[in-house]
């Protein structure tokens, strides 16, 4: 008998709006070992080769920066009970390392990002769509605080992509994505009453799944 089809979960906001730390508490409470964790940031397309000039003017907010038909794959895969390798990207250098990991198969596919409701080839592949929804003011320090300390940049460069796009897109793509929603979580890793419910709403989903699997066995 197959197993039982895996529980493919989306979380989305904007960028600082908590949705790693959503990301993070699912995995804990629910347990790593029962989820493959997927985060959109892995599959930006790779700029090796294009001049600096052209580079600078790429929008990395704008869902045409990254490479949805590869993570669409990848989701599909492991619906299937096949491993994936995952690229790993270099925020720095603005490319990939040539490197990936791999990503096994689990009863939860969990993916993150801020696009990933945009697509609707890959919102469909959702059993369920989480939204986390911050202030703006918030979102804005801690992409700062993040792209200062893990990604090497200046506070000079931060606010100028935080204006030209980075905003303009979030109201563009991001905030309308919100309406695909099934639950909206506001402040994010900080409202334990919503966590409380989506992990107990993840749990019961996997036993039901259990047990309609062992009633057909």
């Amino acid at each position: 008998m197959k197993s039982p089809d895996p529980l493919v979960i989306g979380i989305a906001g904007g960028s600082g709006s908590g949705k790693t730390t959503v990301a993070q508490e699912i995995l804990q409470r629910v347990g790593r070992e029962q989820i493959a964790f997927l985060q959109h940031d892995s599959y930006y397309k790779d700029l090796t080769g294009l001049p600096p000039a052209q580079r600078s003017e790429v929008n990395f907010d704008h869902p045409n920066s990254l490479e949805n038909e590869l993570l669409i794959q990848h989701v599909a895969a492991l619906r299937d009970g096949k491993a994936v390798e995952v690229p790993i990207y270099d925020f720095s250098a603005d490319s990939r390392t040539g490197q990936t990991f791999i990503v096994q198969p689990r009863r939860v596919i969990l993916v993150e990002g801020i696009l990933i409701f945009t697509e609707a080839a890959l919102r469909e592949m959702f059993d369920i769509k989480i939204f986390v929804d911050t202030d703006a003011d918030l979102r804005f320090i801690r992409r700062l605080q993040r792209d200062i300390n893990e990604r090497g940049r200046t506070t000079e460069s931060v606010i100028e992509q935080y204006l030209s796009t980075v905003r303009t897109m979030h109201l563009e793509f991001v905030e309308p994505s919100k309406r695909y929603a099934d639950v909206i979580i506001p402040e994010g890793g900080f409202n334990t009453a919503a966590l409380d419910m989506v992990v107990a709403r993840i749990e019961a989903l996997l036993k039901q799944g259990t047990e309609a699997f062992e009633k057909n066995s």
